[in-house]
């Protein structure tokens, strides 16, 4: 009889031990006491404004793709934290200045985990937003200047209920239908700026009666056609008529439209009367004598501007901090500008003179995947022709409508991969 209670007690404490064991294990591990391998590496932490001059952009460079994230909240007073999880600093990490409201700013690794931390400018009061960018496995933390009175991160005092970040994780995967849709709709690439090169006092090349401004615009409006009817994609126009926009201006333009791609077309000039043929370029420092004087011709028309003191910054060196701040849609671009070239290369049955990269003034200010496309060589006599029919001009706007329908097809594709 004692033997037999014993073990009905012997089994009832183990039915009440082992669960408030595993209980307590549990505990622990979410409590960080169990340390977790690293699987993601941050190379480096970079600060940028924003081109329309309303906060800055700190960008998490990684080559990996981090699984899960935390949303910014607030850790005391002017100071935010933003944990990357199961993410560790690489070995060729070197902390750079911060920049902006971030006075200053730590990177601590605790148990497989990467810790970042903003001391925040108490003058400049930001909200806070965390995202992935959709063209890398970078993320992103936007630091948008607020306006007086506005809920910010800074000011939430700490407490993670009176802050207007939210506090979730963010695994890349679908936690719920709402944060999925909202995934797909922040990155889907629903607006393409259209940028028609020159206009107005600004002619652009000149050649056998014909003036380059008149080309690209009608060229601009095939294009555009195409994209809000077959792809049911907005589509803005830095200029719609023919009138004179300042450089700068037009990369502003698609900023402030929230544009996902920012396409400038153009048509080329040689002295070399047979010279033909399509190329298109992305931002980069040049690589060849006339990838040079293609960026030279297309930057001189800065004459026609009143103020051309703006593009006295835009120099060499500021053009490799450009590349490194914005490594990821210059990869896009280039992928961008490929797809265009092979389409005139196969569909429009163009001579083509490649991909290349420049410096080119107008693609400086749009912070997103950008190409500037040379169209044709106005100075040779049949080409002129062809870019003066109402058939060329419809057939080189198809070639770009079909590179920007399979750049779409991958972008989108890449965003919902892990979904």
């Amino acid at each position: 009889m004692y033997c037999s209670l014993s073990a009905v007690c012997d089994r009832g404490l183990r039915g009440l031990v082992v669960p408030l064991l595993f209980g307590i294990l549990g505990v622990l591990v979410l409590a960080g006491q169990q340390p977790v391998q690293a699987t993601a590496f941050v190379e480096d932490v970079m600060f940028t404004a924003r081109s329309d001059g309303e906060g800055y952009v700190v960008r998490v460079r990684t080559p990996d793709t981090i699984r899960a994230y935390g949303m910014p909240r607030s850790v005391g007073e002017h100071q935010i934290e933003w944990v990357l999880y199961n993410t560790a600093l690489a070995d060729s990490y070197q902390k750079s200045a911060p920049k902006g409201p971030v006075q200053e700013y730590t990177a601590t690794a605790q148990r497989g985990h990467l810790i970042l931390r903003f001391r925040l400018d108490p003058d400049r009061p930001v909200t806070a937003q965390a995202y992935r960018d959709g063209a890398s496995n970078d993320l992103l933390l936007n630091l948008a200047y607020s306006e007086a009175g506005q809920r910010t991160v800074a000011d939430a005092g700490g407490s993670s209920q009176s802050s207007n970040v939210i506090q979730q994780v963010s695994t890349g995967e679908t936690n719920s239908d709402g944060a999925s849709r909202a995934a797909r709709e922040r990155w889907k690439l629903d607006t393409v700026v259209i940028d028609p090169g020159h206009g107005g006092k600004d002619p652009g090349a000149v050649a056998n009666g014909l003036h380059e401004k008149d080309i690209v615009l009608g060229v601009a409006h095939k294009l555009g056609d195409y994209i809000e009817n077959r792809l049911d994609v907005d589509v803005v126009y830095t200029r719609k008529d023919d009138r004179f926009i300042p450089l700068e201006e037009r990369g502003h333009m698609a900023n402030k439209a929230g544009a996902k791609l920012f396409i400038s077309l153009h048509v080329n000039a040689a002295r070399a009367h047979a010279a033909d043929g399509t190329e298109t370029y992305f931002l980069g420092p040049s690589k060849s004598e006339a990838a040079e004087k293609v960026m030279e011709r297309e930057n001189s028309v800065i004459k026609y501007e009143e103020n051309t003191e703006k593009y006295e910054d835009y120099d060499e060196q500021a053009l490799v901090r450009q590349t490194l701040t914005q490594s990821a849609y210059m990869r896009q671009s280039e992928k961008l500008a490929s797809l265009v070239q092979t389409q005139f290369e196969d569909r429009v049955q163009r001579d083509n003179r490649g991909v290349h990269q420049a410096g080119f003034y107008v693609l400086w200010s749009a912070s997103m995947p950008s190409v500037l496309v040379e169209l044709g060589f106005l100075t040779n006599p049949q080409e002129a022709r062809f870019l003066n029919s109402d058939r060329g001009q419809t057939l080189l706007a198809s070639g770009v409508f079909r590179a920007v329908r399979d750049y779409k097809q991958v972008y989108e594709k890449g965003i919902y991969r892990s979904e």
